[in-house]
């Protein structure tokens, strides 16, 4: 398979996984997509060059609980809590998360009052993640 065939394969079963609303898979597809994207894409890399920050994202229930880290023009994905992350998001459900990240502009406010989503950090770098994975989902549905 080719590059191009391996970006365009992990795009599909993204934009399966927005349709499907299960928290976990979306979550998990769309960190390992912007991995990959970020390998291949260098316009899509320049989001991350000299950008170093640490991401939490977890269920209220703490079922789902993964951690992204950028340092160094490198992106790195675990499932556990990061050490000290520069913020934290607590999602009510799937369904919140992934609203909150694809709505064309992310109402945190919004998504604050109604519960949906909790934060502890500097909302600056959420917003900058919401970008990213705006585009992805732009870039997968041949929009960008």
């Amino acid at each position: 398979m080719t590059d191009n065939h391996i970006l365009q394969a992990a795009m599909q079963r993204f934009l399966k996984s927005i349709e499907s609303e299960t928290a976990e898979e979306f979550l998990e597809l769309l960190l390992h997509l912007m991995q990959l994207v970020f390998a291949f894409d260098h316009g899509y890399r320049k989001n991350i060059e000299g950008f170093n920050a640490s991401y939490c994202f977890r269920s209220r229930d703490k079922g789902i609980t993964v951690s992204v880290a950028f340092a160094d023009g490198e992106m790195e994905v675990r499932e556990e809590e990061a050490a000290s992350p520069n913020i934290t998001v607590n999602f009510m459900d799937g369904r919140a998360l992934m609203g909150f990240l694809l709505t064309p502009k992310p109402d945190i406010l919004g998504s604050m009052l109604r519960q949906e989503v909790q934060l502890d950090g500097n909302l600056n770098y959420l917003y900058k993640f919401a970008f990213m994975a705006k585009r992805l989902q732009l870039m997968a549905m041949g929009q960008a």
